[in-house]
């Protein structure tokens, strides 16, 4: 077990002002792996203010050179691939190869933001006259609270931390309360950095809303749950604050007719089962036509069987644990409920303890014959629940695929163009998968409609996410002629 663990404040490596600490677990083993300081009001404090005094000296710091650092961060991150991936297996439960994995994309979005905002300043605008200039820039918001969930500790955190930076923003980033440790060893690699630039605290959500609140917070960028997301926006539209929210979903899949169904069983467990279902993105309503319902639907389970549930140290591994006990009981409590409403359980539904593990485990799950508005169609499971629907037609999929509040991606798979683009056109979400489920890179902006969320991440449209637009209107002829002067050639 490791000591408990400083925070980063103005450059700086101290310890909290707060006493109080949380236990940082291994969701496999319940092991403890560290613990970390729950800061409180005064570490909030001291943090804000140290990214408040660097935002003016970082802004000014030309695009190339912040370039050259964002890139060093990158490098930083990719020479610590082994010791992060690592630490985050051990603290999320996350399978070690995804964690690797991970660790590639996180310093591949710091490569991206470095060279996306030493190029993207602003636009001139056609002058209104000849002595005039018109042109915009695009100036950082100030001061950055990134917020983020325990699925993705890093890449999440990385997606907010690379252009905020590449944008002129300095942050205070909250971890996690459920495995932080990673994220601080990232922070490590922020130390070519000026001081006060990232400053990293650690808590819960009391840790959180005091940072909500502060006063020199300019813009919470968040990532999580509707309820958190909508408290959050709440906070903030009281002192009229930017947000950019990235919420839950309940993300629909469709299987078409004629799609390959070789290519297609091992697509939809990887888009519902990636990091044991624990996926904002993850494809929790799958939609089966009906000439292939049942022949999918076998096939499914047959895979799914394959599956290996472990130790997530292992990289043989294809599943680890679930993050806590309490999203155990909330999958249980639900898969009882769709069952209840009419859903058959398939496969799985349990706990269990593979290899004699004491952690949060909980069976790949298959629930057939789902009704379209029962619980699995409408609530978001976080966890290896796989909920199949059968269409009659592909309007009736597409219509109950676009039934619903939320809108964070979709996926479909078909080898006929026409449906496919009857069907993104059809459905309401941010991303839209064809063939492909759940690949993602930085140049794609990546965000929600309707109940999940607010705004973009990745893509200039995610750079553009930290900084606002400035009109500037320059007229270099200085000598007017009469008092109301826009009219003083007229007179």
């Amino acid at each position: 077990m490791r000591d408990v663990a400083s925070i980063l404040i103005d450059g700086r490596w101290v310890a909290a002002r707060s006493t109080a600490t949380r236990p940082v677990l291994n969701p496999a083993t319940l092991e403890q792996v560290g613990a970390v300081p729950e800061c409180g009001p005064e570490d909030v404090a001291a943090a804000v203010e140290a990214a408040a005094r660097a935002q003016p000296d970082w802004w000014r710091i030309p695009g190339v050179e912040k370039a050259k650092l964002l890139r060093e961060v990158g490098a930083k991150i990719r020479a610590a691939e082994h010791e992060l991936s690592h630490l985050m297996a051990q603290e999320t439960g996350k399978p070690l190869i995804e964690a690797i994995d991970c660790i590639e994309w996180v310093a591949a979005c710091f490569e991206y933001y470095a060279e996306v905002g030493r190029r993207s300043f602003g636009n001139s605008i056609p002058p209104v006259a000849p002595h005039q200039v018109n042109f915009t820039i695009k100036e950082p918001f100030g001061v950055v609270a990134a917020i983020v969930p325990f699925n993705f500790p890093l890449l999440l955190m990385a997606w907010k931390v690379a252009p905020a930076l590449a944008a002129g923003n300095t942050l205070v980033c909250k971890p996690p309360h459920q495995n932080p440790l990673s994220n601080l060893l990232m922070a490590k690699c922020y130390d070519g950095l000026p001081a006060g630039v990232v400053n990293v605290i650690t808590g819960g959500p009391d840790t959180g809303d005091a940072l909500v609140r502060h006063p020199k917070v300019d813009l919470i960028a968040f990532t999580g749950s509707v309820a958190a997301g909508r408290k959050i926006a709440a906070l903030a539209g009281a002192e009229l604050k930017k947000v950019n929210l990235e919420l839950g979903s309940v993300d629909p899949f469709i299987v078409f007719a004629d799609a390959d169904l070789d290519v297609a069983v091992p697509g939809v467990a990887w888009a519902r089962l990636l990091n044991a279902g624990q996926v904002c993105t993850s494809s929790k309503r799958i939609y089966l036509l009906e000439p292939i319902a049942e022949e999918f639907t076998r096939r499914l389970e047959a895979y799914v069987s394959t599956l290996r549930l472990g130790d997530p140290m292992d990289r043989a591994v294809d599943i680890g644990p679930l993050i806590s006990a309490e999203a155990v009981e909330t999958v249980e409590r639900q898969v009882q409920a769709a069952v209840k409403e009419g859903a058959r359980l398939m496969a799985g539904g349990k706990r269990c303890s593979p290899n004699g593990l004491r952690g949060h485990f909980y069976q790949p799950t298959i629930l057939t014959g789902v009704r379209h508005g029962s619980l699995p169609t409408r609530e978001e499971i976080f966890g290896p629940v796989l909920s199949l629907t059968v269409a009659r037609t592909p309007d009736e999929a597409i219509a109950m695929a676009n039934d619903s509040r939320y809108g964070l991606g979709a996926c479909i798979y078909t080898r006929d163009l026409e449906l496919a683009m009857r069907a993104m056109h059809g459905i309401k979400a941010g991303t839209f998968w064809i063939n492909d489920p759940l690949t993602d890179n930085e140049a794609g902006p990546f965000g929600g409609m309707r109940w999940s969320g607010v705004g973009r991440e990745l893509g200039e449209e995610g750079l553009d996410a930290f900084r606002e637009p400035k009109h500037v209107h320059l007229d270099y002829v200085m000598e007017r002629k009469g008092y109301w002067y826009p009219y003083a050639d007229r007179r």
